[in-house]
């Protein structure tokens, strides 16, 4: 669907958005990708949690992950109709095809991909993710890549490996791969 290069010529207002697993550091290369561009740096998992009053853990207690993933659908389509912003979405936003249509359509889609062994070193001692709260946390992370990397894939206009390279050089490298007149905002200011 979405090309691996970044499409020339659309409007410079249109939405970075961020795609990608839990750890993948789609939340911390967004805020510095956002100061770069002189965008507004908005992480749709934190906009539900302030919304809801609740950690995103206690909506999946209370709702389920199928209740959490309708209030995703409605706020990423809020979201993706903001102008020049950096939107970093929840690693499972991509499970619905109308989102990774409305990311695809509306945004120019960064996949940050990361390998399992990076994510399990970066997400071991996390107890906050619900996914992640079985037996073999370790085995989980392996069956969300597999059911997940596809679907990002699908949607990215670029991919980016997000393994170990300094957080401003990888942004430096999203940067040089954006369209021009996204690019332009970082020579801004």
């Amino acid at each position: 669907m979405a090309s691996q290069d970044a499409a020339p010529g659309r409007a410079a207002a249109r939405p970075v958005v961020l795609v990608g697993m839990m750890g993948s550091g789609k939340s911390t290369v967004g805020r510095r990708l956002a100061a770069r561009l002189h965008r507004r740096f908005i992480d749709a998992d934190k906009v539900l949690e302030e919304r809801c009053g609740v950690p995103i853990s206690t909506v999946f207690e209370l709702e389920g992950e199928e209740g959490f993933r309708r209030r995703e659908a409605a706020l990423l389509d809020e979201l993706t109709r903001l102008p020049s912003i950096v939107l970093a979405t929840g690693g499972g936003a991509v499970m619905r095809p109308e989102n990774r249509r409305l990311l695809a359509e509306r945004g120019l889609v960064v996949f940050l991909q990361a390998s399992q062994a990076d994510l399990w070193q970066r997400l071991r001692r996390d107890r906050t993710r619900p996914l992640l709260q079985t037996e073999d946390p370790r085995e989980r992370i392996a069956q969300l890549l597999a059911l997940r990397e596809p679907l990002y894939r699908e949607i990215a206009h670029l991919t980016v490996v997000s393994a170990r390279q300094p957080v401003d050089q990888l942004v430096t490298d999203i940067i040089g791969r954006l369209p021009e007149e996204i690019q332009a905002e970082a020579r801004v200011g």
